[in-house]
């Protein structure tokens, strides 16, 4: 049984009470979050007996007990109770030392893998790259292109940015835009397309430029499929730049995002294709707090912020 916190000697003095290690608060936070020791480690990224352990040194300490055990996990006691707000004061107290000491550190450093679709690449993420190294001189960056799903738990990236929603797990996702795709030619590809008579939306006579066998998932792919009903298309690649000079080639019609196609100077035959599709971020979670990966996050969600009406 827990002796009395406010025992007293005879000078009147608190006697025989052993220090506190503040870090066991965090221990009794998780424990009353999560209501369970396996959810609290979960959440610590410790071990349950690393838990239970702290949780006995932080009662110990205290001289009460903080939780009552029973088959549903662990319940509040009232002395527990009226220690929660205490307890986050020190939560927040901790966080904010350490955003202290992130904002007094000279320079963020350090190398980050980001992995992205080749046209988010090329024609986005690239040309605002000077302000990031600006302000950011001793960090490097590699940006890996493919239109593959990145595997975040194999560490393939330590960030992604992508159409193609990350797998689940031990990762932080969010949507941060939308990319717009349209059916885009050449003026010199419509000119002769005129003198054919072909119409829209029959494209009967049309000539299309698409993706190889491999990349059939893509929803671009899926629409020219639909469409061409069994003929087969003029041009397949496997990369979206060389798409993007087929169409300026005047070899055909191409499914090219919006912003791209624009800049290109390509004209658009059809606005709306149903194949728009969402801006995901990802980040492994054991990386959310890297200062270098931080900071390469908030430069991608400030340039998505800015481009999101020029993106659909």
């Amino acid at each position: 049984m827990h002796k009395n916190p406010n025992q007293l000697s005879e000078n009147g003095k608190v006697k025989n009470r052993p220090s506190i290690n503040w870090e066991d608060t965090r221990v009794f936070l998780a424990i009353t979050r999560e209501g369970t020791l396996s959810g609290a480690a979960k959440q610590l990224t410790v071990g349950i007996a690393t838990i239970s352990r702290r949780l006995e040194r932080l009662e110990s300490a205290l001289q009460i007990r903080l939780f009552t055990r029973d088959q549903q996990g662990y319940t509040l006691t009232d002395e527990g109770r009226d220690l929660i707000s205490p307890a986050e004061v020190l939560e927040q107290a901790g966080m904010a030392f350490g955003e202290a000491a992130y904002r007094n550190h000279d320079h963020v450093k350090g190398h980050v893998r980001l992995a992205t679709a080749q046209g988010l690449a090329d024609y986005l993420i690239t040309p605002a790259l000077p302000k990031l190294i600006a302000d950011h001189p001793m960090l490097t960056l590699e940006i890996v292109t493919s239109v593959s799903t990145t595997n975040l738990h194999r560490r393939d990236a330590d960030i992604a940015l992508r159409m193609v929603r990350p797998e689940r797990g031990n990762v932080s996702i969010r949507q941060l835009g939308l990319l717009g795709f349209g059916l885009y030619a050449s003026h010199a590809y419509l000119t002769a397309r005129q003198n054919t008579g072909t119409s829209i939306p029959s494209f009967e006579h049309d000539d299309f430029i698409g993706w190889s066998e491999m990349q059939q998932h893509l929803p671009a792919a899926q629409w020219l499929t639909k469409r061409v009903k069994g003929r087969p298309l003029r041009l397949t690649t496997t990369s979206l730049s060389a798409q993007i000079s087929a169409a300026e080639a005047g070899i055909g019609l191409a499914i090219l995002p919006h912003f791209i196609a624009k800049k290109r100077n390509l004209v658009c035959v059809q606005q709306d294709v149903g194949c728009d599709q969402p801006i995901w971020l990802a980040i492994h979670s054991d990386l959310a707090k890297s200062r270098r990966v931080r900071a390469v996050v908030d430069f991608l969600e400030g340039l998505l912020a800015e481009n999101k009406e020029f993106l659909v």
